[in-house]
């Protein structure tokens, strides 16, 4: 029987110098080619699965709940800084705070102020010392006396006051206990009106005061009391 051409073909290739070597070179190429190829037909999925995810990542989920009204944002956005700029309208003296005071705090914080006892501990809101020249860190966790703005006190008591039952306590509630606080740790007279003018113009005694500085090296454990 003949030889057919194309074996004819093959015997002449593999006796061809150096053609085997190349044929193993190649070998690499082609399968990075088909690696290629294979990588582009994957390209156009993988772009739908990441649109798609951006689709139902910006569309509702459950399709409950809504976005809120910008009046119920303002009804949440209570906070009162330094400057007193979000004081509401409304007025108080201290007289006023001690009447409420002992219908609404004194069951958790003592009718003298001293602080709660079992199960109540609420914390002391006197100082035990008279005189504003009582260092307020010597003096306890006293935020009437401690803070360093007579606002931040309204704005504690109007989000935080009386505990299980905060958001009850009207302005004029808020600006009568803030008085009545500060009047029993000698930072205002008794006759002072707060309001939102007068409020932030109150100095207290730990406005410039900071916390000293304790002999501490990073890495170290947190000191047992400080800075209360």
């Amino acid at each position: 029987m003949g030889v057919s051409r194309s074996l004819r073909r093959r015997a002449q290739r593999s006796r061809v110098p150096g053609r085997r070597v190349m044929e193993r070179e190649d070998v690499p190429r082609r399968r990075a080619s088909e690696a290629f190829r294979g990588a582009g037909r994957l390209l156009p999925l993988a772009m739908v699965m990441l649109l798609g995810g951006s689709v139902l990542a910006q569309g509702p989920t459950y399709g409950v709940g809504r976005t809120p009204t910008p009046e119920e944002i303002r009804a949440w956005d209570i906070s009162v800084g330094p400057t007193g700029e979000e004081l509401p309208p409304g007025s108080g003296t201290a007289a006023e705070g001690a009447r409420i005071y002992r219908i609404r705090c004194a069951g958790c914080h003592g009718r003298n102020l001293e602080g709660g006892r079992e199960p109540r501990r609420a914390p002391r809101l006197v100082k035990t010392e008279p005189g504003r020249d009582v260092d307020p860190w010597d003096a306890g966790r006293i935020l009437p006396y401690r803070s360093p703005y007579a606002t931040t006190v309204w704005d504690y008591i109007n989000r935080g006051m009386p505990l299980y039952q905060e958001g009850t306590l009207t302005a004029d509630q808020v600006y009568a206990l803030t008085a009545f606080l500060l009047y029993r740790n000698d930072v205002i007279a008794e006759d002072l009106v707060l309001d939102a003018e007068s409020l932030p113009q109150v100095e207290m005694p730990n406005r410039d005061g900071w916390a000293p500085l304790p002999d501490w090296k990073p890495l170290s454990p947190r000191l047992p009391g400080y800075p209360f």
